[in-house]
């Protein structure tokens, strides 16, 4: 079969009413698209800044509470120190000087036990509140995944 010169190059098809509206509808398609990711960026944005915050926020308190743990297990260190050299000062003889200083060393020691666990115990509880605005961020945008 042989083509026509016309039938090649010819636009009897293209109707230019036509590319004009279908050219407007994928305008309008591409900028809704980009408000929608705007605004998701926006949120996440949002939400990210807050979770910075937060965290700075839980980080600041949790080592004010740390510094006043460390503060009061050596008042209390100071406080046994004091007590002991005052008691040393009435001593009469060396086993009673002897006991004196087993006893110190015997409650420093246990009062050394006590201080790293509260110490512990306080870090645990500084490090739960540090990472929980990071941790909810980060499920709160898995949802988000998940639901996509």
């Amino acid at each position: 079969m042989a083509y026509k010169p016309d039938d090649f190059f010819g636009f009897s098809a293209f109707d230019p009413s036509r590319m004009a509206q279908e050219f407007r509808d994928a305008a309008h398609l591409g900028a809704e698209q980009s408000r929608e990711a705007y605004s998701r960026l926006r949120d996440a944005t949002t939400d990210a800044t807050k979770t910075v915050e937060d965290t700075f926020h839980s980080a600041q308190s949790g080592s004010f509470t740390l510094g006043m743990t460390a503060v009061d297990a050596m008042r209390s260190s100071a406080d046994l120190s004091i007590a002991h050299m005052q008691a040393l000062m009435g001593v009469r003889s060396v086993s009673e000087l002897v006991e004196l200083q087993s006893t110190f060393v015997r409650r420093q020691a246990e009062l050394t036990v006590e201080n790293v666990r509260e110490l512990q115990e306080a870090t645990r509880k500084v490090a739960e509140e540090v990472t929980k605005p990071g941790r909810e961020a980060a499920e709160r945008a898995m949802a988000g995944f998940k639901a996509a």
